[in-house]
């Protein structure tokens, strides 16, 4: 299946040119980049959150081979979905899913389907894309949808996940996405915010899902996210480097109520 840009127009250019001028400038002129095993980007509209992105993806090494996890917004499909064949579409082109991958994964976590409805709409995968069609023209992705389940099964994904890469013979980049806190006011939104970064970037899921419950974070991506640092724990990560963090604010003007945005690399 050829799953066709959804929001293509309304959180990025629709233009192929516009587009690829805008995630140019976003991923900068670094010089340099580093190998990683994991992120955490934002993915809200470009005009918001795509300088975090483009500074988080233009800090590291992306291989040919990339894992996208991100949170279903929608409401559609199954819960733990993994888009297992064909490829994405985007105004740049077209990336191919991974599909040895992809059933390597679905075979290790018998939980988890091959179901593309959860992603025809799902905003949050989508945009991560055309950041990695920039940097690494070759790339090929595994993308996942999960929507909100126990801690237990997301830990357990991400071990199922870690191990399948573990096996690969070049590395595989994890890529979680996730916004942080949602419409609170911009000094509420940080202290939040700061709780629940000091967790992912301790390697730290179980803590993170906890903090971000008993504390009543909006952090729509936490799922992704622990399955990230799960899979990365696994594979031997050691440390998570927060290399960006602010809000729309900061684009609007208006810190009365933000959306929090936050770049983690995981090596």
């Amino acid at each position: 299946m050829r799953r066709m840009p959804a929001v293509a127009g309304q959180f990025y250019p629709a233009d192929a040119n516009s587009l690829r001028t805008m995630v140019e400038g976003f991923l900068g002129k670094a010089s340099r980049s580093n190998p990683a095993l994991g992120l955490m980007v934002p993915h809200a509209g470009y005009i918001f959150s795509g300088a975090f992105a483009g500074q988080t993806f233009g800090s590291v090494d992306i291989p040919t081979k990339v894992v996208i996890i991100g949170p279903n917004h929608t409401g559609y499909g199954e819960s733990l979905a993994l888009f297992a064949k064909g490829s994405w579409v985007t105004p740049l082109g077209e990336v191919p899913v991974e599909e040895d991958l992809a059933d390597k994964i679905l075979k290790a976590f018998p939980r988890l389907v091959a179901d593309d409805l959860a992603h025809r709409f799902e905003h949050s995968l989508e945009v991560q894309v055309p950041f990695l069609q920039v940097k690494a023209p070759q790339v090929q992705i595994v993308p996942l949808c999960l929507a909100p389940v126990p801690l237990a099964e997301l830990l357990a994904l991400g071990e199922a996940v870690g191990k399948v890469l573990a096996s690969e013979k070049e590395r595989v980049l994890l890529v979680a996405s996730s916004d942080m806190t949602h419409y609170e006011p911009g000094i509420a939104a940080r202290k939040k915010d700061q709780m629940a970064l000091k967790h992912v970037c301790a390697l730290d899921p179980e803590g993170l899902y906890r903090t971000v419950s008993s504390e009543q974070i909006s952090m729509c991506g936490v799922v992704s996210t622990v399955v990230m640092l799960s899979a990365a724990k696994y594979l031997g990560a050691r440390k998570g480097h927060l290399i960006c963090y602010g809000n729309s604010g900061d684009v609007t003007g208006d810190q009365s109520e933000v959306v929090g945005y936050a770049g983690v690399v995981v090596d």
